[in-house]
């Protein structure tokens, strides 16, 4: 288990203030850091309150002010962004004690339902997927001498980004394949595990987080209880193997990897418990936030 100090807050800057980002923006301003973030247009949405919205191509100055630096962004055919624009300020950086990236679960690739914990190798078997890896790889060269956490995320849900979305849009189907379970992550325990790494001093070296919840479950378990939670019917029921012909390339892929990933050590590691472990209780915290209620 990693051990734990009490470490002062200090200036967090976000590259890449999109969904999860912005919830971390927020938690972070609310325990009194000073945070910045990056954007790809200022002036598009107002700021949240306390945090200081900065072109993604102006960020140098703030990177070097830093002493912690979360990144967000995606990469992309030609890498990471962040390290591509941004390299030479990352080095030079004299406060920058700890890096977090959030990478993805899915650089575990296919292990056919089987169990994946934190010190599996990862096997990436999708383009994507291998992308984040080589990002990771990239900032794990990049981070030499400081910290680096890789927060390797399931599937992200929460407010105005969940199934419930879906029903209400009558957009979705319920595809039944039985053993085949997904992890997911509520928004805010992404926030919460973020928060928590922040207010930790480890020594330079690399950890390897899961953020997942405790109940991988399947779709069409998931798609039930929110239509119950809706008051709806789910959708009628549709075998995958029947609707593997109609699926776009992204849900192929999507559907084409099984793997039950584990967050023990995780946990551990930074001392939390999930505010919603399951589906259940954070579909239900979705509906609250909302304004739709949740049934009792």
């Amino acid at each position: 288990m990693t051990k734990k100090f009490a470490a002062e807050t200090g200036r967090l800057l976000i590259a890449g203030l999109g969904y999860s980002g912005l919830a971390v923006a927020r938690q972070a301003v609310a325990a009194g850091w000073q945070v910045a973030g990056t954007v790809r247009q200022p002036g598009v949405a107002p700021p949240p309150e306390g945090v200081t919205l900065l072109p993604f191509a102006a960020a140098g100055p703030a990177i070097r002010a830093a002493t912690h630096l979360l990144v967000t962004a995606a990469p992309g055919e030609a890498g990471d962004p962040v390290l591509a624009a941004h390299a030479a300020a990352i080095r030079a950086a004299p406060r920058l004690r700890w890096i977090g990236y959030l990478s993805t679960t899915g650089v575990y690739g296919d292990r056919g339902g089987a169990v994946v914990d934190e010190a599996t190798p990862p096997a990436p078997g999708q383009a994507r997927s291998q992308r984040r890896l080589a990002a990771e790889e990239a900032w794990r060269a990049a981070a030499a001498g400081r910290a680096l956490d890789l927060f390797r995320t399931g599937g992200i849900y929460g407010p105005g980004r969940s199934v419930l979305d879906d029903l209400r849009a009558g957009t979705v189907r319920q595809i039944v394949k039985p053993g085949h379970a997904f992890g997911r992550i509520h928004r805010d325990d992404i926030a919460l595990a973020v928060l928590a790494a922040l207010r930790q001093a480890v020594p330079p070296g690399v950890r390897v987080l899961h953020l997942v919840d405790d109940a991988p479950a399947e779709s069409a378990e998931v798609m039930a209880g929110a239509a119950a939670l809706l008051g709806l019917a789910p959708p009628p029921a549709i075998r995958f193997a029947d609707a593997l012909a109609t699926m776009s390339p992204m849900a192929r892929s999507f559907w084409a990897e099984n793997r039950r990933v584990t967050n023990g050590a995780t946990k551990a590691a930074l001392g939390i418990a999930w505010r919603y472990p399951s589906w259940r209780e954070g579909l239900r915290a979705v509906l609250a936030e909302e304004g739709g209620g949740a049934p009792a």
